[in-house]
């Protein structure tokens, strides 16, 4: 498989790892990327074929990876209009671009896959959410899939609506996870430990929790049961959270990601 990447970012560079540890011999990968020290560095580092033609390198591919910044979406989708063929898979990770809009610029009956990786993937621990276009076959879905797990897993969504909650959960989520760790060690240092005891009590605590239920058959839920004794200290934590009501203050702000997600994909600007 050929595979083009339009962009030579940190996710896209994820991918590309993720691709080449798979040591598939049939692989063969192009990335275009304006910048001179971008493409030494993605030669010296990946072994891969670069150009800083972006029309160049999805020629003849299977999938081109559209992995650019929101604001020059509309560039590099047209320094490809009328390069590529409808045929050929078009999937992005650019944030906040529509399948309409991409199709608007390369053409009504092109193949296109919108996704939603997430930070994660940049150590293979990611989760993408993907959505296919109308003009989409099995072949395309098995080709992104290929892409997007070299990175973590993989899920789709039937709606594109609902791809700004995805952004909201998934995409925006690491960011949660990591202000937990931080309010977590920051009052038990209001607690007394000192510092540097709180934050590795808070950061072991935190990735040991989510390796827990990584590897766990059971849900989030019975293992915050299991952990939770009647009238203990676990269940006085609890009662204060849900005296907060926590689940709402997490629900309003997805909801506050969500909102803003859809903002951002009406005006990428």
């Amino acid at each position: 498989m050929l595979i083009a990447f339009i962009g030579g970012g940190n996710m896209a560079k994820a991918l590309i790892s993720g691709l080449k540890r798979s040591g598939d011999p049939g692989l063969v990968i192009r990335v275009a990327d304006p910048s001179e020290a971008a493409r030494a560095h993605l030669r010296s580092d990946y072994d891969v074929v670069i150009s800083d033609d972006a029309a160049e390198a999805a020629h003849g591919a299977d999938v081109v990876v559209l992995a650019v910044k929101p604001q020059v979406v509309s560039q590099a989708l047209t320094d490809l209009a009328g390069e590529i063929e409808s045929e050929q898979l078009l999937l992005s990770i650019a944030a906040g671009t529509t399948i309409m809009s991409i199709a608007s610029q390369l053409g009504p009956r092109q193949a296109i896959i919108r996704s939603m990786p997430n930070s994660p993937a940049l150590i293979g621990e990611g989760i993408s959410a993907l959505c296919a276009g109308e003009h989409c076959r099995p072949h395309h879905r098995a080709q992104a899939e290929r892409v997007l797990r070299a990175a973590g897993k993989v899920i789709w969504v039937a709606d594109e609506t609902l791809m700004d909650a995805v952004t909201a959960i998934s995409g925006s989520g690491p960011a949660y996870f990591f202000l937990l760790t931080e309010a977590l060690a920051a009052a038990g240092v209001r607690l007394g430990l000192p510092a540097d005891v709180a934050t590795q009590l808070a950061e072991q605590t935190c990735a040991g929790a989510g390796a827990m239920l990584r590897h766990s058959d059971t849900g989030a839920a019975e293992l915050r049961r299991r952990v939770t004794s009647p009238g203990g200290t676990t269940e006085a934590a609890l009662e204060a959270f849900a005296y907060g009501n926590f689940s709402e203050l997490v629900y309003a702000a997805a909801a506050a990601a969500e909102r803003r997600g859809h903002e951002l994909s009406q005006d990428p600007a």
